[in-house]
């Protein structure tokens, strides 16, 4: 008998699954019923359409008009959808509105565009600036200068190989000797370092292999969605998660598109909001993926004061400059000017251009007389002080870029008259000067460019050198204020049930720097930065073989985190940490002897004998890293919005960045982790299923406060008057402090029955000491009268 299925516009709670060749629709298929019994409404799957052959993510679509092949095809994604409704489930899926993958040979379109140039019929479809590089789109895919690869170049009938890429010839060209030939096409192959400054292309932030797709245009947004649209129509997906808005022209009119062809469904967008940053109002959309959640539900586990004391320990201990990780907001602003005028330098150049071209053949003779030198100064000084992502049509762009940050970038100037060309950009960012052609592509161009700022400079740079606590690192964090009280969490939750009851709540996803439960453990060291001192200053007493200290901190943050880990894993995201930072390596200008040691010092340290002190030390701290990975997953659970788990969570699960993030999940029911966090979240996602009124739109959200000696470490509040949640927070401290004592926490009217242990039951003034001794989260729900 197939499970009654609750309505299906608003899912419950989803499921994300990371498809890829090894993990196909079938294999998918035969997780869903293990996935239903978990309590979940809706399988969230990672994007479905034909991508580059062998990716692992998807996100590098290459045919928008048909299912992944590798996957299983059409077929076996609508044999998963029938599977998983005769289980209860519907299916969400991730879409890619913004990028395609810059793989001619697999991308049909962009293979026509290369060869016809302009006048292609999906010229329109990328986003190619062809006044740039003499009309040709630059390919950076050669290993080194032209002159050093020409040999590599051949000619195959009317395609053009280099190794394995190919590339289609202008009609009547084939037969051309190499220069000529090159010089009549389309497009040019060059070295690959050839991409920072001189790329005439959109990319996805520095990725060039990644291509930007013109969705705006509604002959190319009905192309690239008929699909999707057709899979929605006929009930094969029920929701939507759009990936990365922020990189698009204009997410505004995007997504009032998009929920007109979908009819309304369910649909979450990949938004990161800055600390204090709202969803624009006028967003047609259901809400966020979750990373605002992420970043109030962690705050909740951080210790304020000790951060602050872990926080000048980490400056001690490894001496970083104060915009090289010292510092926060300097650290933040030494990499974002590093990102414009390296890895962003093309964007920016092709920005400059338009501002330039725009100044002077403006009808306003205020814009007049400005030297491309100072339109570049401007922009990049108000680019950098950006605090948010970017700005958008609707909303108000002068709460974006600032008075006081053109104030501060005025100071760039060493002639006050000549800082006027601040006054003059920043006009042109607020609209000053209308909405003719140019200036609403001059807006769009900065407001794309800021977003991509933003991502490089923060979550890929400034993350990996400011690392006092490496929990804190991460998407959509605030590294340098990162507790929440539990005032602004109950504060962040009402407003979320108020306006945006159905957005979704993450902790861990396949972009997360560090999985929640690693992160759990890394926020037990803000509740005791002396010892952690100490531990590291007995595993580094002999101080030898360490590259650099800062690495070190973050080193030993690591494994106390993972816990006991296979070399091989942590290696590896090390790896990636440094060359993300760019302090002493980079991913493009790679430095073999300070790698070598940096492998040299994880063998022999973090995962070598003086490891085995943290493990110890983490393992002292057991049954307070258990508390918040409990109470992070409760919270979560029960919070306003829709919960995401991902793939392997409801389990204990410790990860750390991607590729070891995307490792394959475990479908099983074992109760193996022994933290009870499977327990919890069956017990949480099942009340949930039965009880969808309780959480949904139309739910309430009430803060409940406790009250007695140690009332600051109990956080509680109720859903809609029937479902309590009450969890232990800063465990550690409350240890320290004596314990619960005679602290209570008072119920409202009735009598409530333990979930998570049946059999037991509260009213009136409940001993904390009591509700949360056995466990350091409950899971109430009122009995009826």
């Amino acid at each position: 008998m197939t499970p009654e299925r609750p309505d299906p516009a608003v899912p419950t709670a989803t499921y994300r699954l990371q498809l890829q060749p090894g993990f196909p629709f079938r294999a998918a298929a035969d997780a869903v019923p293990y996935v239903a019994s978990l309590g979940v409404s809706h399988l969230h799957l990672s994007p479905v359409l034909e991508a580059v052959p062998g990716s692992q993510h998807g996100y590098d679509v290459v045919d928008h008009a048909r299912v992944r092949e590798e996957l299983g095809g059409e077929e076996g994604l609508r044999e998963l959808a029938r599977t998983a409704r005769e289980h209860g489930l519907g299916l969400v899926v991730d879409i890619v509105p913004n990028h395609m993958a810059m793989s001619p040979r697999h991308n049909p379109a962009l293979w026509e565009v290369l060869r016809d140039g302009p006048a292609s019929r999906h010229a329109r479809w990328f986003d190619i600036d062809w006044e740039a590089q003499g009309g040709q789109v630059l390919l950076p895919v050669l290993g080194g200068p032209l002159g050093q690869e020409a040999e590599h170049l051949k000619t195959d009938g009317d395609v053009l190989r280099y190794y394995d890429h190919a590339f289609p010839l202008r009609e009547g060209t084939a037969g051309l000797p190499l220069p000529e030939l090159l010089d009549a096409q389309w497009y040019r192959p060059v070295w690959w370092r050839l991409a920072r400054t001189e790329l005439n292309y959109r990319r996805f932030f520095s990725i060039s292999e990644l291509i930007g797709v013109r969705v705006e245009d509604p002959e190319v947004f009905e192309a690239t969605h008929a699909k999707i649209l057709e899979l929605l129509r006929e009930g094969v997906i029920d929701g939507l998660r759009v990936d990365h808005p922020d990189g698009l022209a204009d997410p505004d009119g995007y997504l009032r598109r998009l929920h007109e062809a979908t009819g309304g469904r369910w649909t979450v967008v990949e938004k990161i909001l800055s600390d204090g940053e709202p969803l624009p109002a006028s967003w047609p959309v259901a809400g966020t993926t979750g990373y605002d959640a992420l970043r109030h539900v962690d705050g909740l586990f951080t210790d304020p004061a000790g951060f602050g004391e872990l926080l000048g320990r980490y400056r001690r201990f490894a001496a970083p400059q104060t915009d090289r990780g010292g510092d926060w907001d300097a650290t933040v602003r030494r990499a974002a000017y590093k990102v414009l005028t390296h890895e962003l330098a093309a964007e920016v150049d092709r920005l400059v251009r338009l501002t330039s071209r725009l100044c002077a053949t403006a009808p306003e003779t205020g814009l007049r007389d400005r030297a491309p030198w100072a339109l570049r100064t401007a922009l990049q000084e108000l680019l950098v002080r950006l605090e948010v992502y970017r700005p958008y049509d609707s909303v108000d762009a002068s709460a974006v870029v600032t008075e006081e940050a053109a104030a501060e970038a005025r100071l760039a100037f060493a002639v006050p008259e000549e800082a006027g060309a601040v006054d003059v950009v920043r006009d042109l960012v607020l609209g000053r000067y209308g909405d003719g052609a140019e200036y609403v592509e001059f807006r769009t161009r900065f407001a794309q460019t800021a977003s991509a700022l933003r991502a490089k400079a923060v979550e890929d740079t400034a993350f990996y050198r400011y690392v006092p606590l490496l929990s804190a690192t991460e998407v959509g964090g605030n590294p340098g204020d990162p507790a929440v009280s539990p005032e602004r969490f109950h504060a962040y939750c009402a407003r979320v049930q108020r306006d945006w009851p159905s957005t979704g709540t993450v902790v861990s996803t396949h972009d997360t720097k560090r999985s929640a439960d690693v992160r759990a453990a890394l926020q037990v060291l803000a509740e005791c930065p002396e010892r952690w001192a100490d531990v590291l200053a007995e595993v580094t007493r002999a101080g030898e073989g360490v590259p650099d200290a800062q690495l070190a901190w973050a080193a030993w943050q690591t494994v106390f985190g993972l816990g006991p880990a296979e070399e091989e894993r942590v290696r590896g995201a090390l790896l990636k940490h440094v060359r993300e930072a760019g302090l002493y390596t980079s991913w493009t200008e790679q430095e073999p002897p300070y790698e070598e040691a940096v492998a040299r010092f994880v063998a022999a340290g973090p995962c070598g004998v003086p490891g085995e002190r943290v493990a110890a030390f983490r393992a002292s701290l057991e049954a307070h890293i258990r508390a918040n990975v409990l109470g992070t997953a409760l919270v979560q659970l029960t919070m306003p919005g829709v919960p995401d788990l991902y793939q392997g969570t409801e389990h204990e699960y410790r990860a750390l960045v991607d590729p070891d993030n995307r490792r394959p999940a475990r479908f099983t029911v074992d109760g193996s982790d022994g933290s009870g966090k499977e327990a919890v979240t069956r017990a949480a996602l099942g009340l949930r299923a039965r009880r969808p009124d309780v959480f949904g739109d139309t739910a309430s959200y009430e803060p409940l406060s406790a009250e007695g000696p140690a009332a600051a470490h109990c956080l509680a509040f109720v859903r809609s008057g029937e479902v309590l949640t009450a969890v232990t927070r800063l465990s550690l401290r409350l240890a320290e402090a004596g314990g619960w004592r005679d602290t209570r926490l008072p119920l409202p009217p009735g009598r409530w029955a333990d979930v998570l242990e049946p059999g037991r039951e509260f009213g009136g003034h409940a001993r904390v000491a009591e509700l949360l001794g056995r466990s350091p989260v409950a899971l109430l729900e009122r009995l009826p009268d």
